[in-house]
């Protein structure tokens, strides 16, 4: 059992957990992930990406969005209570190594994985730049957990209250504008804002890595649930990624996939909405 240490309400219905997971921690490398699962008999299995690790301490950090019913549901547990599976850590760590200039971005909660890329590109001695992109200034996380990393940090929203009123690939094009421009780009956030980050950098030939976040079964490479195809080849993201270059994965077929199964994921996050008015209005009438 992996009992939770803490837990902090991010807003915008995102939420960090340390979660006691000692083996897990010992072993996990920047840019590799875990799946969890509530239930051992029907629980849906989720990936989710280790935003950081404690070696000391035995413990992991997740961070994630309640949008379906095993989010939400997992967003439903206490500090003491504990999630049944975590199984990891799996993929492909980032191969990290000094090239120079690094320049991260990251859009919504996947500025929490892109953290501990950052953090290991920094310690290898490289300068890093961190974009970190969001809709508005409530939904901007980890900003001065970056801003100790950054040697630059930059911060757009969509509606202009914090930062620049940018997209994140304008100030990623200034940047590859520049000479000398960047030497490697690593973007993590939504399909659509990774595959326009990749076009970003395109025409400037600079090499641009991107983590997937596919929709997974087993995580073992077994099922094929997770399969994206990238330079023309079937790859699977739980073996071969998560991340992969930019520049080779066909985006639009990825977020195809991805779509599967929005439908349903609406109706629970409705449903779920709805049971946490419902026991929210008769705590109110039995207060």
């Amino acid at each position: 059992m992996n009992k939770i240490i803490s837990k902090k309400d991010l807003g915008s219905a995102v939420y960090e957990m340390e979660v006691e997971a000692p083996l897990i921690a010992e072993e996990r490398q920047a840019g590799q992930f875990i799946i969890f699962q509530l239930d051992t008999d029907s629980g849906e299995r989720v990936p989710l990406t280790i935003a950081d690790a404690d070696k000391e301490k035995g413990t992991i950090t997740l961070v994630f969005q309640a949008v379906g019913k095993t989010t939400h549901d997992l967003a439903e547990l206490e500090v003491g209570e504990s999630i049944k599976h975590l199984l990891g850590p799996l993929g492909t760590p980032t191969k990290i190594e000094n090239v120079g200039h690094v320049v991260c971005v990251g859009g919504g909660i996947g500025v929490a994985p892109l953290h501990p890329i950052a953090k290991a590109m920094k310690a290898a001695g490289n300068k890093v730049t961190i974009i970190i992109g969001a809709r508005n200034k409530d939904l901007v996380i980890f900003e001065d957990r970056m801003r100790a990393i950054a040697d630059e940090l930059i911060i757009c929203t969509d509606d202009g209250s914090y930062g620049r009123k940018d997209l994140v690939t304008a100030p990623l094009k200034e940047l590859c504008e520049m000479d000398p421009k960047p030497d490697e780009v690593i973007a993590i956030g939504p399909p659509i804002m990774m595959k326009f980050c990749a076009e970003t950098t395109r025409p400037y030939e600079v090499h641009t890595l991107v983590s997937l976040n596919t929709i997974m079964i087993d995580g073992t490479g077994m099922c094929g649930g997770c399969r994206v195809t990238v330079g023309g080849e079937t790859k699977f993201v739980c073996v071969d990624g998560p991340e992969f270059d930019g520049h080779l994965v066909d985006f639009d077929n990825m977020m195809n996939r991805l779509g599967a199964y929005k439908k349903r994921e609406d109706e629970d996050h409705k449903q779920c909405h709805m049971e946490l008015a419902a026991e929210k209005k008769e705590a109110e009438l039995n207060a």
